[in-house]
């Protein structure tokens, strides 16, 4: 084999052996980078040092834009201290106070006593540069002196502008020499679940305090809602004084007002609800413009179609909104529903062209349509076993306070079978057929159906709840239909009962009268049978 000699190499070798060796260390700096990548994938760690670093820097960032949406956002929330009239002292009854004055005259004289007003906090942020301030109606319900604090510590005498009982939003407003900081309402529609959200206002009276948390769920309805409240629900800290304040979401916009708190202490449990701020908007926007909050108004109440429903009445999907009332005002005046002929059992699939989703869906398309536009609705009614498709046009009325409503009675029918006792022991209750007794004593006039009796604890009844959380069915109740077959005697209802299997669907029509609204309710109870 040729060898060159020792030491004896040429110009053009030397070169040659540099690059080669520029090569090789190229070629070992590329393995052992691509070793540590692949170490590090199975590993299960960062391939990129540079996400390392923005990993750890992701607290920092979060905490930088909390700070800053604080300073953003606090100029313009506001403390609210009421002043209430102090409540009268009540008496047992008349002889008691003659007794106890007679007998007992220090007592008598401090009775007579003026007692001390009571005093509230509460929270608000400011919407308009000229002092308009949105809170909650329950801050200042009652209240005989409302004191604004700034954050600047200035303090302005609030006024009422006005206050709207449904969504629980009240506007007042205070006079300021200079304009004042405001706040931007966001879209809430636009919120999700998991979004870092910051809670803002006076709890305990404490002002200027910020928490932070997510939004845990949205269109939460709670024990004590209404039609117009549908909350969004969040983990952020909300207590006692919060109320009226502030939930804002990353940009620095207010999504919600700060209304409820979800308790078994009275403080913070986790769990806290406010109002969107798209309703809180409309609320605020009537009222500034005139001086209330004027709702389009049907004068039906209203059940969502679930599976149950879709299933006995053959619709494709569950979908659309239940009529179970049509109602009155108290002076005997036909409501827009009533006039335009729509009945209890309807079922409205279409609002001036919008398909319905749910009650709530067309509660709110109802609520935020103008009062006195005509409205085209597109309903399916049960004509001897078979949907119809009918429309109607109906002009809106402005919806009434809820205590001014009644119930269009259907009138009386065929005379009613004596009473027995009957159990529908599959369901969990006793009924009973209704008589002309108890048409008498339990305000039953027109109603025709099987008496709920009693409704046992460890039925599958029992366990049936309704969106507050309250029970479905109760003693006192009558059952007119199940599964859209009309039962007026026990016969009948035992009849249906006996072709049900496990897993089918019941829908249950039920009436019931109301005392304090003297008048008889009727509502859709839907359940799978077990």
């Amino acid at each position: 084999m040729f060898e060159l000699p020792k030491n004896q190499t040429t110009v053009k070798e030397s070169v040659i052996l540099r690059k080669l060796q520029v090569w090789i260390a190229a070629l070992a700096i590329a393995c052992l980078v691509a070793g540590i990548g692949i170490g590090a994938m199975l590993s299960g760690r960062p391939t990129v040092a540079q996400n390392e670093a923005q990993i750890a820097r992701a607290p920092e960032a979060l905490s930088a834009s909390f700070a800053e949406i604080a300073r953003r956002v606090e100029p313009a929330v506001v403390n609210i201290e009421t002043m209430t009239a102090a409540p009268e002292m009540a008496d047992k009854d008349d002889a008691e106070k003659d007794d106890q004055a007679s007998t007992n005259p220090l007592l008598d004289m401090f009775r007579r006593q003026a007692r001390r007003p009571s005093r509230g906090v509460g929270s608000g942020f400011i919407v308009s540069a000229s002092g308009y301030i949105l809170t909650n109606e329950h801050v200042i319900e009652g209240a005989t002196r409302i004191t604004v604090g700034l954050q600047s510590g200035e303090k302005y005498r609030g006024e009422i502008v006005g206050i709207d009982e449904e969504t629980d939003v009240a506007v007042i407003k205070i006079k300021a020499s200079q304009e004042l900081p405001t706040v931007t309402l966001g879209d809430s529609n636009s919120a999700e679940v998991g979004d870092w959200v910051l809670a803002m206002g006076s709890p305990f009276g404490l002002d200027q305090t910020v928490t932070a948390g997510i939004i845990s769920k949205k269109e939460r309805e709670t024990p004590y809602f209404t039609s117009f409240q549908r909350f969004l629900q969040t983990d952020a800290a909300i207590n006692r004084g919060n109320s009226g304040g502030p939930l804002v979401n990353m940009r620095g916009e207010v999504i919600g007002v700060n209304s409820q708190i979800a308790t078994s202490t009275g403080d913070y449990n986790g769990i806290g609800f406010a109002l969107p701020a798209n309703e809180a908007n409309f609320v605020y926007r009537q009222i500034v413009a005139q001086g209330k909050v004027r709702r389009g108004f049907l004068g039906i109440t209203l059940d969502s179609v679930k599976d149950e429903f879709a299933k006995v009445y053959g619709l494709p999907e569950a979908k659309g909104a239940i009529v179970m009332d049509v109602t009155q005002t108290r002076d005997g005046q036909l409501t827009p529903a009533a006039k335009a002929g729509i009945q209890s059992n309807d079922i409205i699939v279409d609002f001036n062209g919008q398909p319905v989703a749910s009650a709530q869906d067309l509660i709110q398309k109802v609520a935020s349509s103008p009062v006195g536009q005509s409205v085209a609705l597109t309903y399916l009614r049960d004509v001897d076993g078979k949907l119809e498709r009918h429309t109607a046009n109906v002009v809106l009325g402005e919806r009434p306070p809820p205590q001014a409503i009644s119930t269009v009675e259907e009138p009386g029918g065929k005379k009613k079978e004596p009473e027995s006792k009957g159990n529908g022991p599959q369901l969990g209750i006793t009924l009973a057929e209704i008589t002309q007794q108890l048409v008498a004593e339990k305000h039953l006039t027109g109603v025709r159906g099987l008496y709920v009796k009693n409704v046992d604890p460890n039925g599958l009844a029992a366990d049936v709840r309704l969106a507050g959380g309250q029970a479905a069915l109760t003693e006192g109740d009558v059952i007119t239909r199940i599964n859209r077959v009309p039962v007026t005697t026990l016969a009948d209802f035992q009849r249906v009962l006996n072709g049900l299997k496990p897993g089918d669907p019941i829908v249950l029509n039920v009436s019931r009268y109301q005392r304090e609204l003297d008048r008889v309710a009727q509502r859709i109870v839907q359940f799978t049978y077990q």
